[in-house]
């Protein structure tokens, strides 16, 4: 099972939408291995955008992450990152695909409510930043022999 990372940003924080993100993907069959709720600091930020340091909006969009805490979260599931990703949509709110987060939620770019790892070694570095080894737990859920087939899981 692969681990993800969501971030629900401070826009969707404001417009009370966490407890929808998290229904969207307990919906999909994904299982939550650990939750919290943080405000960055400037050391944690640089690292997590370091590619876009230099960049004209790095000092805004520093500024826009640290305006209310985020929620943050792990997620767990068979192809999690694509899994996660397709829910919440391609970055542009006004260009994401209907029934994405992004696409009935985001008219913006930017402000773009939610943050999803994309690829495994970035959901590692995320978990490592972010959480301590033990805030991501290991259980078994009571409905996964309900999402998953027995073949799908032998692994």
């Amino acid at each position: 099972m692969e681990k993800t990372v969501v971030l629900v940003k401070p826009d969707a924080l404001q417009r009370g939408l966490v407890g929808e993100i998290i229904q969207r993907f307990e919906r999909k069959g994904m299982k939550l291995v650990g939750i919290k709720m943080i405000t960055f600091d400037d050391e944690t930020l640089d690292e997590w955008y370091e590619h876009h340091k230099g960049k004209d909006f790095f000092a805004d969009l520093k500024k826009f992450m640290t305006w209310t805490p985020i929620v943050v979260m792990v997620w767990q599931g068979l192809d999690g990152i694509a899994t996660v990703r397709k829910i919440v949509g391609t970055t542009k709110g006004r260009e994401a695909e209907s029934g994405s987060i992004r696409g009935d939620f985001g008219m913006s770019g930017q402000q773009n409510l939610i943050h999803a790892s994309d690829s495994p070694e970035s959901a590692k570095k995320e978990i490592k930043l972010i959480f301590d080894k033990d805030e991501v737990f290991e259980y078994e859920s009571a409905s996964e022999c309900l999402i998953y087939s027995k073949e799908e899981t032998k692994s």
